[in-house]
């Protein structure tokens, strides 16, 4: 028995007008996606405690049926692992993105316009991160270089109780009420002040700018936290664990908890990344290497972020088409049993660029199980809230998916 795992990361919506009352689910052309439904069983899962933020650490975490009350430390300490950065007992770890900011002279009036500026290439980032590490690196602080505008600070001893804001949490918006907070050395929004200063007129952004692009022209900090410790998946549910991401966060998480992670060429974690090499990838590890994959795809929340609905829809049809379909149809001829779980970690409505914390929904379906058990039922939130089925946390629904 196989046991696969679709993490369509921010794929839950909300309906909207100009898509006739329909969510970006319903919008979607998925026929297979909806087949699979209507043998298998749709329901919510609650994936985020109301006590947590809702961000994609909180819910990955719970969906990989770790209980995040229990095992979450911050968002960055997962992404550290997979960037192999070894963190003391008393460092903590944060995420360092390359934004682009407005252009006002005060750098608390400036309003925070892409946290991704314009999705910078890696090659791109990482010759401003290396300008970048001369101002930062001290016998405190560490700037490691990830992937394109994701990249991480280590700071050893820091104040206790620390408030920092995800960027995606207020685009277009003054930055100032979301700057470091409960940081009585002011070292943060010290560092993030000189990163403006050096570069605004960097030669990379400046080159940026002449193709019409957004420039890298600040960093911010966020998802603080001390380093994790997860015990083994294997120990915890009896199966052989693999991940499939292009996101340092779910590779963290897979190393953490002793699963493979699996790195796949041209993997990106946008609309633009490699689809058929993933299904290719999972293909492989779940006839050579393990019993369960969690293959995570970011391509729709970085369109919510971005506020592209239509692209959105777009890329939940490509995640049909090109990794689900063949993934379905190789294990079908394979001949091996399978349980194929498909959900969001997370909405991210595309009118609020944001993550939200309402329960998502997922389908289950069992290639045991054939019958055709409701033939009306698709895939979607609005579907889903109707039959009455639920769980109450993700680790509930992990183990009844890993029949437990």
């Amino acid at each position: 028995m196989k046991y696969v795992v679709v993490l369509t990361d921010g794929m839950a919506d909300e309906p909207y007008e100009e898509l006739g009352g329909l969510s970006p689910m319903e919008k979607a052309d998925v026929p297979l996606i909806d087949a699979l439904a209507a043998r298998g069983e749709i329901g919510l899962v609650t994936t985020v405690p109301a006590t947590m933020a809702p961000g994609s650490d909180v819910a990955n975490l719970a969906v990989m049926g770790y209980d995040p009350k229990v095992y979450h430390t911050g968002r960055s300490p997962l992404e550290a692992i997979s960037m192999g950065i070894a963190l003391g007992d008393t460092d903590v770890a944060m995420r360092c993105n390359l934004v682009t900011l407005s252009k006002e002279e005060n750098f608390e009036d400036r309003l925070m316009l892409d946290y991704s500026a314009g999705e910078i290439s890696t090659e791109e980032a990482s010759l401003l991160i290396a300008d970048l590490k001369k101002i930062v690196d001290d016998p405190v602080f560490s700037l490691y270089p990830g992937i394109s505008y994701r990249h991480a600070l280590v700071w050893s001893a820091p104040h206790e109780g620390i408030q920092l804001t995800p960027p995606h949490d207020f685009l277009d918006k003054s930055i100032r009420e979301f700057l470091p907070k409960q940081d009585p050395s002011g070292r943060l929004l010290d560092l993030m002040k000189k990163s403006a200063d050096l570069l605004l007129h960097h030669p990379v952004n400046q080159a940026r700018i002449a193709l019409g692009k957004n420039p890298a022209n600040a960093i911010w900090l966020w998802g603080l936290g001390k380093k994790t410790i997860l015990p083994s998946f294997e120990t915890m549910y009896g199966k052989k664990g693999a991940v499939i991401s292009a996101v340092d966060l779910i590779k963290g998480i897979a190393l953490a908890a002793g699963m493979e992670s699996i790195d796949v060429p041209g993997a990106t974690g946008t609309i633009h990344t490699d689809f058929n090499a993933k299904a290719q990838a999972a293909l492989e590890v779940l006839t050579k290497r393990a019993d369960y994959l969690y293959l995570h795809l970011e391509a729709s929340d970085e369109c919510s972020h971005q506020g592209e609905l239509y692209e959105k829809i777009r890329s939940l049809e490509l995640i049909e088409q090109k990794v689900i379909r063949p993934i379905v149809e190789g294990l079908r001829a394979s001949g091996e049993d399978f349980r194929l779980l498909i959900l969001s970690d997370h909405p991210t409505p595309v009118r609020l660029r944001t993550h939200t914390r309402e329960s998502v929904p997922f389908v289950l379906y069992d290639s045991r199980k054939t019958r055709l058990v409701r033939p009306e039922q698709i895939y979607s939130e609005r579907v889903a809230g109707k039959t009455g089925f639920s769980f109450p946390t993700g680790p509930a629904l992990a183990a009844y998916f890993l029949e437990r």
